[in-house]
């Protein structure tokens, strides 16, 4: 029977909301499934302390090393480290990191497949680059390079010979060209940033969205649509992240909403983009890839723009889709576990 381990940095797998469905899931799935931390493994004795799901409650039991190890977080120590890491030279890991947003949007371009779905895009990392990119589009946003959740997104436009309105998470001034080199530098002094052309996805009412498509490999290691879903963002915001106030709601509602007599095409375009686009970029990586959140905007042409590429995407919570998401996950370690017996 395959053993799977869940690999995460809370001690309490209570204080974890998705660790409860990974359980029942394998549990319905005819898998043996534990929790556990990096500071419960015991090298020497090569076994770990991990927790158990029975009778309603998590109990702390000693297992062999598991098959598979599906690493739902990040180490939060460099001890924590050094023990994932002689974990991942033995043992075969669900989830690869696909690295920051340049070199994601670098190999994308390289590879030149999906290059046309690609918005363009610099490193800022000096001011002539951001008055080259705002002089050629007019619109810009910069983003941090590690950033999640929508966060110090800064929106600039170019308004007038020397006036520009700036969108700073949230807060709207207007400002000359010289408090605009002071704010550039500033960013460039405090974080990596990449900029980009503005690309307005907007829906009629004015809100600005864009679609996240979730996908993973299932348990024949085939890439499945796990769940599609517009992400609306609050009136004068310029992301639409639930972080920052977004919501969603049910996609075809939504495109019957937006896309009138041709939501059908526009739903088909979407899933044939996201199962290409999966199966291309997995491709472009030495470690297969399990699980990617893939966020797309459609500009009033109804061209597809290629916003950004996650690598461990929550679900929506909208949508109860917990179990489909951990079901997909736990067939596809089972399938991993088969594929790597020697």
């Amino acid at each position: 029977m395959t053993l799977i381990g869940m690999l995460h940095h809370r001690a309490d797998p209570n204080n974890v909301r998705k660790s409860y469905a990974y359980a029942a899931v394998a549990k319905a799935e005819g898998v043996n499934f534990f929790y556990f931390t990096p500071g419960k493994v015991m090298i020497k004795q090569q076994i770990i302390l991990g927790k158990a799901y029975e009778n309603g409650q998590w109990i702390e039991k000693e297992f062999p090393f598991p098959d598979v190890i599906y690493n739902a977080s990040y180490p939060v120590s460099d001890k924590a480290e050094r023990i994932v890491d002689y974990l991942f030279d033995r043992i075969p890991f669900t989830s690869h990191s696909i690295g920051n947003k340049l070199s994601v949007y670098n190999k994308i371009e390289k590879a030149k497949e999906f290059k046309q779905y690609l918005i363009p895009f610099s490193n800022l990392t000096n001011e002539q680059i951001f008055y080259d990119m705002i002089k050629r589009y007019k619109k810009v946003i910069i983003k941090p390079l590690t950033g999640h959740q929508g966060g110090s997104v800064v929106y600039i436009e170019n308004c007038g010979p020397n006036l520009y309105k700036v969108n700073d998470s949230g807060s709207v001034s207007s400002i000359n060209k010289k408090q605009l080199l002071t704010l550039i530098s500033q960013k460039i002094l405090e974080q990596d940033y990449l900029i980009q052309q503005f690309i307005s996805s907007q829906t009629n009412s004015g809100h600005v969205f864009d679609f996240r498509l979730h996908v993973q490999k299932n348990g024949e290691g085939k890439w499945v649509i796990t769940s599609i879903y517009p992400r609306i963002g609050r009136l004068g915001t310029i992301t639409s992240n639930m972080g920052s106030g977004g919501y969603s709601t049910y996609l075809d509602v939504f495109l019957k909403t937006e896309f009138g007599n041709s939501w059908y095409d526009m739903k088909r375009y979407l899933e044939q983009f996201a199962l290409s686009f999966a199966n291309h970029f997995d491709s472009l990586y030495d470690s297969e890839l399990d699980e990617l959140g893939v966020d797309v905007g459609i500009d009033e042409n109804q061209k597809l723009w290629l916003f950004e590429v996650n690598w461990r995407p929550g679900p929506p919570n909208i949508f109860n889709v917990e179990l489909d998401v951990a079901k997909n996950t736990i067939l596809y370690a089972k399938y991993l576990a088969g594929t790597n017996e020697h």
